[in-house]
C-alpha cells in the first residue's frame, strides 16, 4: 500500500475485500444455518397442529424426519461455515500484518516517528487482529440478518400483524444498537493506544536492564512502568464497562422486543387468530430471535473496535515519509567519494566534509547529538534542513533509499544482535551484498557456487578482523551457538565485536562505524583497529569515535566542535592539540 492516503474506513473496506470469496461462502453458509435453525419452531407447529393434534402416526414420522434433516443441514453449515469466517479473518490480519510490516520496513522511513517498538508491535498483532475479525464478524452478521428475515417471513404466514412487527420493529433496534456502540468504539481506541503505550515502555525497560541495574534506577523505571500500567488498566476497565452497558442496554431492547412478540402472539391465540400449533411456532421463533439478536450485538461491538484498531493502523500506513525517494542509483564503485556541503541538521551547523574514495576517516566529537545527526544524514534516515550531501558527486536525495542503502551501511553503536546463532548473526549482514546474482553467467551453477564461496570468505576475514571468532571459540558450540534475545548471553564487548563482524561482512562500498569497541578491552582494540584497516581496505570507511586505537590507523582525522568543523589532519598531529588531547585521550 503507498504511503499515506489510507484511513480507517479504507483499511477495514480492504480487509473484507481481500476476503470476499471466503466471506461470501460463509455467509452463505450461515444464512442456510440461520434460516434451518428458524424454520426448526415453524416445522414443531406445524407438526403440531397436523400430527399430534389429529393423533397421525404417520405425519409425526414425516415431520421428525424434516427435522432431522434440518438439523443435519444446519449443524453441517454451522461448522463450515465457522472454519472459514474464522479463516477469513486470520487472513485479513495476516495481510494487515504484511502491510504494516513493508510500511515500517520501508527504506523512506517515519512509521517509526514518536512511536517506540512495542506500540508497532501492539498495533501489527492486537490492532490487526481486531481488524481482521471484521471479517470474520461481517459473514455472522449477515447471517443474523438472514435469520431475522426468515422469522419474520414465517411470522408473516402465521400472522399478519406479527410479521409486521417484527420488520417494522428490527430497523429501529439496529439504529439504536449502533448509537449505543459510539462510547466503546472510543474507549476501545483509547484502550488499544494506552495498551500499545505500555507494551513499549516494559520492551524499552527490558531492553536496558543492565544499564538501569548499573546505575541503580530500577525504582524510576518500576514507578514509570507501574504508572503507564495503571492508566493501560484504567482505559481497559472503561473499555469493559462501556461494553457490558452495551450489551446489557441492547439486551434490554432486544428482550422487551421479544417478550411483545410473545404476548401479540398469546393475545391472537386467545382471540382464535391462530392455530395452537401456530402460537408454539410463534413462541418459539420469539425465543430464537434472542440469538441473532445477540449476534448482531456481537457484531457491532466487534465493529466498533475494528473500526477503533483501523484507524491506528491507519496512522501508520499513512505516515509521512522522512526521506523522498530518488530513482538514481549508485555508481556501484567499491570506492566512494564523499562530500558534505553546509550541512545542517539537529546539531549540525554547516558541516563541510570531504572524505576521500577508499579513505579510512575518523570523526571526533564531545556531542552525541552531533554524532548521531551525523549518522542519520549519512544513513539517509533524515534529509539536512540545509546544505547536500552528495557520494561519487550525486546528492543523495537524488537516489533510491532502498539502493542507496546497499551501497552504504551504517552500523550504530547500540546495533542488536539476533535471536539465532552468532554465525547466522555475521551472516545477516553477508546476504544481501556478497553474492552479486545482477550480472548474468554463463554456468549458473559455477555463479551460485563462486558466490557462496564469496560469502564464505567474506564472513570468515570479517570473524578475524572483528576478533569475534575468539568469542566463537568461547562458547560452547563455536559459531553455531544459539544466542539469546540481543546477545544478550554476551559480554558488552563480545556483542560489540559480533555486530562489528556482521557489518564487515556486508562489505559495503561505503561502512559507516559509530564507537564499534567501547566495551572491547584496549589489547584488542588495538587487534582490531589494525585488521580493520586490512579488510576495508580499497573501500570508504568512516568512524565515528573518540577511540585513540582506531582513530591511530586513520587517513584523516575531522573534529566537530559545536556542530561545525574546526580542525582536520593526522591523529599523530591532532594529539597535540590540548582540547583534541581531552577529547581523545580522556
Amino acid at each position: 500500500m503507498p504511503v499515506g492516503g489510507p484511513t480507517g474506513g479504507h483499511v477495514l473496506r480492504e480487509a473484507i475485500r481481500g476476503q470476499r470469496r471466503r466471506v461470501v461462502s460463509a455467509s452463505l453458509l450461515g444464512m442456510t444455518h440461520q434460516g434451518c435453525e428458524a424454520l426448526v419452531p415453524v416445522v414443531i407447529g406445524a407438526a403440531i397442529d397436523t400430527a399430534v393434534a389429529t393423533g397421525s402416526s404417520e405425519a409425526l414420522l414425516r415431520w421428525l424426519l424434516v427435522l432431522a434433516a434440518l438439523f443435519l443441514v444446519l449443524s453441517t453449515c454451522y461448522r463450515t461455515s465457522a472454519r472459514i469466517a474464522e479463516g477469513a479473518g486470520e487472513h485479513a490480519a495476516h495481510r494487515l500484518r504484511l502491510e504494516l510490516g513493508a510500511r515500517v520496513l520501508d527504506p523512506r522511513g517515519g512509521a517509526d516517528t514518536n512511536r517506540l517498538p512495542g506500540a508497532l508491535t501492539s498495533i501489527a498483532t492486537n490492532d490487526a487482529r481486531r481488524v481482521g475479525s471484521v471479517a470474520t464478524v461481517l459473514a455472522y452478521g449477515l447471517a443474523a440478518v438472514a435469520a431475522l428475515t426468515v422469522s419474520a417471513v414465517a411470522l408473516l404466514r402465521i400472522s399478519v400483524p406479527l410479521g409486521l412487527l417484527v420488520l417494522l420493529g428490527i430497523p429501529p433496534l439496529l439504529w439504536l444498537g449502533h448509537r449505543i456502540s459510539r462510547p466503546l468504539e472510543r474507549r476501545s481506541e483509547t484502550e488499544q493506544e494506552r495498551a500499545a503505550h505500555a507494551s513499549g515502555v516494559a520492551a524499552d525497560l527490558v531492553a536496558g536492564l543492565r544499564v538501569l541495574k548499573g546505575m541503580g534506577a530500577e525504582s524510576a523505571a518500576v514507578s514509570r512502568y507501574r504508572t503507564t500500567s495503571q492508566d493501560s488498566l484504567a482505559a481497559a476497565l472503561r473499555a469493559a464497562r462501556s461494553r457490558a452497558g452495551h450489551e446489557g442496554a441492547v439486551l434490554a431492547l432486544t428482550g422487551v422486543f421479544i417478550a411483545v412478540i410473545g404476548i401479540v402472539g398469546a393475545y391472537l391465540a386467545m382471540r382464535g387468530t391462530i392455530s395452537v400449533g401456530e402460537l408454539v411456532a410463534a413462541v418459539g421463533l420469539a425465543q430464537f430471535l434472542l440469538g441473532p439478536f445477540q449476534l448482531l450485538t456481537y457484531v457491532n461491538a466487534e465493529f466498533a473496535q475494528g473500526r477503533a484498531s483501523a484507524r491506528r493502523i491507519a496512522e501508520v500506513l499513512a505516515s509521512p515519509a522522512a526521506v523522498e525517494g530518488g530513482h538514481a542509483e549508485p555508481s556501484g564503485r567499491t570506492a566512494v567519494h564523499i562530500r558534505l556541503r553546509g550541512v545542517s541538521l539537529g546539531a549540525l551547523r554547516g558541516v563541510d566534509l570531504d572524505i576521500g574514495a577508499g579513505s579510512l576517516t575518523g570523526v571526533v566529537t564531545r556531542d552525541p547529538a552531533a554524532a548521531n545527526d551525523l549518522l542519520r544524514c549519512l544513513a539517509r534516515e533524515a534529509d539536512p534542513a540545509e546544505g547536500v550531501i552528495e557520494i561519487d558527486g550525486v546528492p543523495l536525495t537524488e537516489l533510491d533509499p532502498d539502493r542507496l542503502r546497499r551501497s552504504v551501511l551504517v552500523a550504530h553503536h547500540d546495533a542488536d544482535l539476533f535471536e539465532s546463532s552468532l554465525l547466522d548473526n555475521v551472516k545477516a549482514g553477508a546476504g544481501s551484498t556478497a553474492v552479486d546474482t545482477s550480472s548474468p553467467a554463463t554456468d549458473g551453477t559455477a555463479s551460485t557456487t563462486d558466490g557462496t564461496v564469496a560469502a564464505s570468505t567474506a564472513v570468515d576475514d570479517a570473524l578475524a578482523a572483528s576478533t569475534a571468532d575468539e568469542v566463537a571459540r568461547l562458547l560452547p558450540d563455536g559459531a553455531d551457538t544459539l544466542l539469546a534475545e540481543r546477545g544478550r548471553s554476551l559480554s558488552g564487548g563480545q556483542r560489540q565485536r559480533v555486530a562489528l563482524a556482521r557489518a564487515l561482512a556486508a562489505d559495503r562500498s561505503v561502512l559507516v562505524l559509530h564507537d564499534p569497541t567501547t566495551a572491547v578491552d584496549t589489547v584488542t582494540e588495538s587487534r582490531i583497529a589494525a585488521r580493520l584497516r586490512d579488510v576495508r581496505r580499497g573501500r570508504t570507511t568512516v568512524l565515528v569515535t573518540t577511540s585513540p586505537a582506531l582513530l591511530a590507523v586513520t587517513d584523516q582525522v575531522i573534529v566537530l566542535e559545536e556542530g561545525t568543523v574546526t580542525t582536520t589532519g593526522h591523529h599523530a598531529e591532532l594529539v597535540a592539540d590540548e582540547t583534541y588531547r581531552a577529547t581523545v585521550l580522556a
